[in-house]
């Protein structure tokens, strides 16, 4: 599904040119569900940005089912991204005012989604989670494994085909982390692709494959 050959990126900063990633080359099998670990600095955040088409590569390859991703515009990857990737991240992002089914809907919204459609799908991926009788409070009503679960459903609801987390039990305590993990193990079980970056080695464990960056190049996958 996704096959990334001899990828760089490079940051320009006051000092000079800072290379981030340094040729790295990765293949992730449909319904794999991969950990991406590093220190701080190894380039894992960048790698993220780049496969869910937040950010370009200064060279190399990254093609996405097949699709060259390097060749799109600005247009089309914001297409491929909104249609075919959910994100799940540390700080949950949901919109403090609106409720959990209102955030849930937003990535429908620019979908295009008719309102009634949107309506009844959220209540539907909230109560995937586990959170069917809380669809009408705000995010300051839910604990932070709660929020996660909302920030999931809202990742979830366009069905997409690729689901990236950037440190999803960061935030959270080990009780609420680990039923976040077991929620992804389960949408792995049933095939789901997911591709995770975490520093927390026992997380990285729950993988089917943990992928290490040192100094921007893979050192193991």
């Amino acid at each position: 599904m996704i096959a990334i050959e001899a990828l760089g990126k490079r940051y320009v900063t006051e000092a000079g040119t800072v290379p981030v990633l340094r040729s790295v080359s990765l293949g992730i099998a449909r319904g794999e569900f991969v950990a991406i670990m590093g220190q701080s600095g190894s380039g894992k955040t960048t790698l993220m940005n780049i496969i869910g088409c937040l950010d370009t590569a200064d060279e190399g390859r990254y093609a996405f089912d097949g699709r060259d991703v390097t060749a799109l515009g600005a247009d089309a990857l914001a297409e491929l991204r909104g249609r075919r990737i959910g994100f799940v991240f540390q700080s949950f992002n949901l919109v403090a005012r609106m409720s959990a089914a209102r955030n849930v809907e937003l990535p429908m919204v620019y979908a295009g989604v008719e309102r009634g459609r949107r309506r009844e799908r959220a209540r539907e991926r909230l109560a995937a989670v586990g959170l069917g009788e809380r669809a009408e409070h705000l995010p300051a009503q839910l604990s932070g494994g709660q929020q996660q679960r909302v920030a999931i459903a809202r990742a979830l609801v366009n069905d997409p085909e690729l689901l990236i987390a950037d440190e999803p039990t960061g935030s959270l305590d080990s009780r609420n982390g680990e039923e976040i993990m077991a929620l992804f193990a389960a949408l792995g079980a049933a095939g789901r692709t997911i591709l995770m970056v975490t520093h927390e080695p026992d997380i990285a464990a729950r993988a089917d494959r943990i992928v290490h960056l040192s100094d921007g190049q893979v050192v193991a996958a």
